[in-house]
């Protein structure tokens, strides 16, 4: 998980203790939608493997998923066009409701001349709150396999929102589009 997304807990967390006693609440949280571009420095068909060189001059190998058919397409000096996205939606438990611990992952091919691509993955877990600091203020969720999460609250009032053991439901979705833009012969 992503640092900026698992912050937004928190201020989910913040948001769901503010709008008071009703249950079953949800607010999604839009995190940030990024863009760069890269240019294919080399590519290695037995692996489907390309290195790109980013905009900082650093260089990154991508392993092209088997879905995408156009990768043969693909040529030293193209660029690269990557967006990411994310999110994350929290939804705090009814009484009695049974945890979750779900993931899931694909990868849709484009339908565009050029090569192109989605991967996406969304991973739901139930965390539970453990720990309130109203001196701090913070406040500690835990989950599934041990996964562990503290964070001062910049909001001191949502502490009296909440309380120990409420449960929160939290979905995370990460989507990165990929789009390759030909180079032109000269």
């Amino acid at each position: 998980m992503k640092r900026s997304v698992i912050a937004a807990v928190v201020v989910a967390v913040a948001v769901l203790g503010i709008a008071g006693t009703a249950l079953a609440q949800t607010k999604t949280l839009t995190g940030e939608t990024q863009t760069i571009s890269a240019t294919v420095e080399a590519i290695n068909a037995t692996t489907r493997t390309i290195t790109v060189k980013g905009p900082k001059g650093n260089f990154q190998d991508i392993v092209v998923p088997d879905a995408v058919k156009k990768f043969a397409e693909i040529k030293v000096g193209d660029t690269l066009t990557a967006r990411y996205y994310e999110n994350l939606v929290i939804r705090k438990k009814l009484p009695g409701e049974k945890d979750v611990d779900t993931a899931a992952e694909g990868v849709t091919p484009g339908g565009a001349v050029k090569p192109s691509g989605t991967a996406a993955k969304q991973r739901t877990i139930t965390a539970t709150i453990t720990a309130l600091d109203p001196k701090v203020p913070s406040i500690t969720l835990s989950g599934p396999n041990k996964w562990t999460y503290s964070a001062r609250i910049e909001d001191k009032k949502v502490l009296d929102q909440v309380k120990l053991g409420d449960k929160v439901d939290l979905t995370w979705t990460e989507a990165l589009l990929l789009e390759f833009e030909v180079v032109k012969k000269k």
